[in-house]
């Protein structure tokens, strides 16, 4: 997506009301793009375009595969979806995760996950490469007052992962999973440096043997 494609920037938080980011966003129905509302101002990205961008993505999204399903974790995840609280906050995280009792909290077919009726997600997770500056901030912030209980970034550049626990007074880096207990950061942090160097198979191999 382009400036001239939407007339709008890009990758920066722009004030607006509810109703003309709503606006923009039926302007928008056929392109491609993230988009987010929050304090009054809305944000769209552009979506990204580099290979070690989308392998962290699949690497993040296989690991917790593995490890909720070798633990006998029940475990649902969404992609690019949209979390709204109407007139509050709009968010599209790349991945988030319902576990345990909240697997089925939102029902097949819903196309906007309306947080005012259904539960946050137990896990949000962005991808994060030019963004990164803006993940750890501003959109913290948001899944912070969504009700996210741990949201984690992943910063491509560095292969790593930064993940938090959100609470009613903030949120706290940690370095294990609480929603996820056992799941270290080291083991997921060493399979996304592997990627750049090998298959998803044997990073699959890998992540089996430590898990």
């Amino acid at each position: 997506m382009s400036e001239a494609q939407t007339h709008l920037p890009v990758n920066t938080w722009i004030p607006v009301s509810w109703q003309e980011y709503l606006q923009t966003l039926a302007e928008l129905l056929n392109v491609e793009e993230k988009h987010y509302y929050y304090k009054g101002h809305m944000r769209l990205e552009m979506p990204p375009f580099f290979s070690d961008h989308a392998q962290d993505y699949m690497t993040i999204i296989f690991g917790i595969s593995l490890f909720t399903t070798l633990k006998g974790i029940p475990a649902t995840g969404l992609d690019h979806t949209t979390f709204r609280k109407p007139k509050l906050e709009d968010c599209q995280p790349d991945v988030a995760y319902y576990f345990q009792k909240h697997v089925q909290s939102v029902p097949s077919g819903t196309k906007i996950v309306n947080l005012n009726r259904y539960p946050a997600p137990d896990l949000v997770i962005e991808i994060a490469k030019s963004s990164l500056l803006d993940d750890l901030g501003t959109k913290r912030s948001l899944y912070e007052d969504l009700g996210v209980p741990e949201y984690w970034v992943v910063d491509v550049q560095n292969t790593q992962i930064i993940p938090y626990v959100m609470g009613d007074k903030g949120s706290k880096r940690v370095h294990e999973s609480k929603v996820l207990p056992g799941l270290a950061m080291g083991i997921l942090e060493q399979a996304l440096r592997r990627s750049r160097e090998t298959s998803q198979s044997a990073i699959g191999a890998d992540l089996f043997s430590y898990l």
